[in-house]
């Protein structure tokens, strides 16, 4: 699965969509469907993108969502799966954690409210505390939003059960569990700044504690939740499916507490 390499197999051969001729590469992709999006008042929302230099095109697309509040969300899942280089080429990965960061950050230079999930890896075959700890540093420095990790498990046939010095599983569960604490902290703290703020929101359900919903940083079923207090008045009512603007007013973990 990988998004950004949209095209490849068919030689980015143009087709046509909508009446128009379209290329099929990623940054015609988008832009189709953040046009779409517009027009139907949705939004899209990009998964399993790896981090080319080619997706850099799309990133001016995301950085309209502020001013438009539809179209392409500026939010990317990315499995980058580790952060140091040696620890990549035994997963035979592309890129380092260098350079990662270095296109993150000129990333969130082009849309200051791009929100990055990702997830990882600890306990890789031959992974050393001194390579773990550069993956934590990566997740500090990277500021990423939502963040999932597994603890490395054998998988029947895989070049990796060769590798040499495997991680003991306890090892490997209590680098998964440093992990997850500092990105929970990490993911907490950057909700925190939404407080006070106006967002938009999906509605999902509507119950009579209120409702449940998702923001644009929010892809259903991986992420937080939105939940929303019950409408004050008959003329703030909610539907299933509509899109609300509602202030935060607290976070809660990896979800947040809104009022329309």
């Amino acid at each position: 699965q990988d998004t950004s390499a949209y095209g490849v197999d068919i030689q980015y051969r143009t087709g046509f969509w909508d009446g128009k001729p379209i290329k099929t590469r990623l940054y015609d992709l988008a832009l189709a469907l953040h046009e779409l999006a517009l027009r139907h008042q949705a939004w899209v929302r990009m998964h399993y993108v790896y981090p080319y230099p080619h997706v850099d095109q799309i990133l001016p697309i995301m950085a309209k969502f502020k001013d438009e509040g539809f179209g392409l969300l500026p939010y990317l899942d990315i499995p980058f799966q580790h952060a140091h280089p040696d620890v990549l080429k035994r997963m035979k990965r592309p890129a380092s954690g260098e350079k990662n960061l270095d296109r993150i950050a000129a990333w969130r230079a082009i849309c200051p409210d791009l929100v990055i999930r990702s997830t990882f890896i600890a306990g890789f075959p031959g992974e050393t505390e001194d390579e773990f700890s550069a993956l934590l540093q990566f997740m500090e420095e990277a500021q990423i939003d939502r963040a999932g990790c597994f603890a490395y498990s054998p998988v029947e046939g895989a070049t990796a059960n060769e590798l040499d010095h495997p991680v003991p599983e306890s090892l490997r569960e209590e680098r998964r569990s440093r992990f997850m604490a500092l990105a929970e902290e990490q993911s907490s703290r950057r909700l925190r700044r939404l407080v006070d703020q106006r967002i938009r929101v999906l509605v999902d359900h509507v119950t009579p504690e209120g409702g449940i919903g998702r923001s644009a940083a929010d892809a259903p079923e991986i992420d937080g939740i939105v939940k929303i207090l019950p409408p004050s008045k008959p003329s703030k009512r909610f539907r299933v499916g509509e899109f609300v603007r509602a202030t935060v007013l607290e976070t809660q973990g990896h979800d947040l507490i809104v009022e329309v």
